[in-house]
């Protein structure tokens, strides 16, 4: 059995799911191990899951907390957000060593370096899977660096040591002490892993186009990067029928939907700003993620849960947050990108959006007014830049990363599919 340590939210778990769907064609057993609320979603693709029960609900972790790792717009606050977390992570990291007992082979999301540690302590091969380029490299910044300080290759590769060491903040403590009470010292080789998967038998992977961010050569041989990891939708979905009505009654609509940070409590607020934009600019427009809304023209329409893979290539062009498989949907399906980042890698998404051509300057949050997101919906939706979202999406949409990264994790191997042990 393939055991894949997951971590963050749906998004975040959306790449390993299609990752894993691959390796079951490949004739592999798969299971996922992550949060608990995820298990259902998981499921659904008939794939195996394994629930941790220490969660944000069962730790009671501080609302504030989350609320600061979510908003934090610079690398200073990210680092002091996931200081703060990572008291929380010993519990968890205990059930993914459980998870892992039993594997013939262990993938792990870079913020759940427990899995390098467990699989090295168990004798089988070692994988990293990043939804975004992690390992050094002097070609371009991190992304917790790209477009907000200026690009060299010292500052470059220095910014990529930056993002890793805060993800290793964020899991190497509580890896630490669950060895110390586990096995009564620390690990062999102890210390950030993520440069240390430099051979055939222990590869990195990014999920990731080349289009997108091209692959350094810089990068060793056994970082594989091969295209997004999409995670298919029924073939056989079927629209609210007032949605299917509302786009056969006129232009192409733009896309407005802040996933799952949006802000709720001022969503009349953010509609009507949004609703006047729309005006300004000559669009028709569909708001995603704000629940029911009150008095839309008929040029308007609110929705909410209808997959991005189905909706976003219906459309003129699609403002979002800027998380990235929200970005990478956005970009696969051939229209313009208008990024308006709250926090984290978002920033960095805007900005490589507008620098490919094929979305509009970075619009921040904390900047948002009617005029400027009008003023973006004009930009973006130019003939020409309109030209360059299809190409960048033709392009992505000839590739297959999970499949190539799934076929390479499967002929790694280890011994033979064992019997997980009892939880």
């Amino acid at each position: 059995m393939i055991t894949i340590l997951c971590a963050g939210s749906r998004g975040d778990f959306q790449p390993y799911v299609a990752l894993a769907l691959e390796l079951q064609k490949q004739g592999k057993t798969v299971r996922i191990a992550g949060s608990r609320e995820f298990e259902l979603f998981v499921r659904s693709f008939d794939v195996d899951y394994y629930p941790l029960q220490a969660d944000i609900e069962s730790l009671q972790v501080d609302p504030e907390l989350l609320k600061q790792a979510g908003s934090a717009d610079n690398p200073l606050k990210m680092l002091l957000a996931f200081n703060k977390m990572k008291k929380y992570g010993i519990y968890m990291t205990r059930e993914f060593y459980d998870a892992c007992v039993g594997s013939e082979l262990i993938v792990y999301h870079p913020g759940v370096t427990l899995g390098y540690f467990a699989a090295k302590q168990l004798g089988i091969p070692a994988v990293l899977a990043s939804p975004f380029p992690l390992h050094k490299t002097r070609a371009y910044p991190s992304v917790v660096r790209y477009g907000r300080s200026k690009s060299s290759p010292r500052r470059n590769r220095s910014s990529h040591s930056m993002l890793q060491s805060m993800l290793w903040m964020a899991s190497g403590s509580s890896v630490k002490s669950f060895w110390k009470q586990q096995f009564g010292g620390t690990p062999a080789g102890f210390g950030k892993p993520y440069e240390r998967h430099d051979r055939p038998e222990q590869p990195a992977f990014v999920a990731c186009s080349s289009h997108v961010f091209e692959r350094p050569n810089d990068w060793n041989p056994n970082v594989h990067q091969q295209g997004y990891w999409f995670l298919e939708e029924p073939q056989d979905y079927v629209p609210p029928q007032e949605l299917a009505d509302f786009l056969a009654s006129g232009d192409k609509p733009v896309y407005v939907g802040f996933g799952s940070v949006s802000p709720k409590d001022r969503k009349n607020e953010i509609a009507e700003l949004i609703v006047d934009a729309l005006e300004q600019s000559g669009k028709r427009g569909i708001i995603s993620g704000l629940g029911a809304l009150e008095d839309l023209p008929d040029t308007v329409i609110a929705v909410d849960n209808i997959p991005h893979s189905w909706l976003f290539r219906r459309t003129a062009a699609v403002c979002h947050h800027g998380g990235a498989g929200t970005t990478a949907e956005g970009f696969r399906a051939g229209v313009p990108s208008l990024i308006v980042p709250f926090a984290n890698d978002q920033f960095a998404w805007a900005h490589r959006a507008y620098d490919l051509g094929v979305g509009a300057p970075a619009l921040p949050f904390k900047q948002l007014t009617a005029d400027r997101l009008a003023e973006a919906i004009r930009y973006a939706t130019q003939p020409g830049v309109e030209a360059k979202a299809r190409e960048l999406g033709s392009r992505i949409a000839s590739e297959n990363g999970a499949r190539a990264c799934a076929a390479v994790i499967a002929r790694l191997g280890g011994r033979k599919d064992s019997v997980t042990a009892a939880r």
